[in-house]
């Protein structure tokens, strides 16, 4: 999250739009963070779209005449999605597609990694950790009563983190132990050096 990923897809379709080619974006209903009909970015940049409860709805949806289909926020379909989109690259329509490839467990999201798959170009983009200023390509939920894992957010429960810091916290006992073994060896090292020394002394 927070990686402008919308804001790429936002941009793409504008240029399109400019050329005068027929566009249509879609995002799933359940995405209503911003605004319901519009596809919104973090910087407040928008497109006017069309929510959808399915994937077969938009394959209904679409005219003969359009040339691009942008569809934000791809995770929260099903795999349905995939023969959709699959269907629609079939009928020569170029088919934008935005979401996350892995949820707040760093475990793949819906159907991305078939989508992934299929797709003719992929960009990657990376956030920005919220920890130490890294590249983030984790998403960290944060402390919630809500197990589910679709759970739609901004700030109030996400951060965008680096690997080192995804799944770091005070009272983690691994990090506590890693550190203590680290200055273990350190110490160990010191002595070592000194009896070296002892011992060149002699």
């Amino acid at each position: 999250m927070f990686s402008g990923k919308t804001e790429e897809l936002i941009r793409r379709v504008t240029r399109a739009q400019i050329a005068r080619q027929k566009v249509q974006i879609f995002k799933p209903v359940i995405d209503d963070r911003y605004h319901k009909t519009n596809v919104v970015s973090h910087s407040s940049r928008h497109v006017e779209a069309e929510p959808v409860k399915d994937a077969v709805e938009i394959l209904q949806k679409v005219y003969d005449s359009t040339r691009i289909v942008a569809i934000d926020e791809v995770q929260f379909f099903d795999n349905t999605i995939i023969k959709v989109v699959s269907k629609l690259a079939r009928r020569g329509i170029r088919v934008i597609c935005a979401g996350l490839d892995q949820d707040f467990k760093s475990k793949a999201f819906g159907p991305m990694p078939e989508l992934l798959c299929i797709a003719d170009d992929v960009m990657k983009i990376q956030a920005i950790c919220t920890v130490c200023g890294a590249p983030a390509s984790k998403t960290y939920r944060l402390p919630s009563e809500n197990k589910k894992t679709v759970l739609v957010g901004e700030a109030d429960l996400y951060e965008a983190r680096c690997r080192a810091h995804y799944d770091y916290l005070d009272e983690d006992q691994d990090v506590k132990a890693f550190s203590i073994s680290l200055g273990g060896l350190k110490e160990v090292n010191s002595k070592s050096e000194v009896k070296l020394e002892n011992e060149n002394t002699i």
